[in-house]
């Protein structure tokens, strides 16, 4: 095979990879944004990353009763949202 023969099957390959990735589909929205209440794990408790960012929204609008520790992670997103909106960061 010849380096010109090479490249171009190199570039052939890089170009089929590139057209097979459904991640990169930008017309497949499937895995995008799904509403709260249909996350298969949307029952389970809040992250971590939820329950911090949750206390510090809940500080900035001053809203102590915001922040729940007991929120399972779909009603922490949809509070987050709300707080987001609120404070003016969405």
């Amino acid at each position: 095979m010849t380096a010109k023969t090479a490249k171009k099957a190199e570039t052939r390959e890089a170009e089929a990879h590139e057209t097979e990735n459904p991640k990169q589909d930008p017309k497949d929205t499937s895995n995008r944004i799904k509403d709260p209440k249909d996350w298969t794990t949307g029952s389970e408790p809040m992250t971590g990353a939820q329950a911090s960012y949750l206390k510090t929204l809940a500080e900035q609008a001053k809203d102590d009763d915001a922040f729940d520790p007991d929120l399972d992670k779909a009603e922490a997103s949809q509070r987050i949202d709300a707080l987001r909106k609120e404070t003016g960061k969405a």
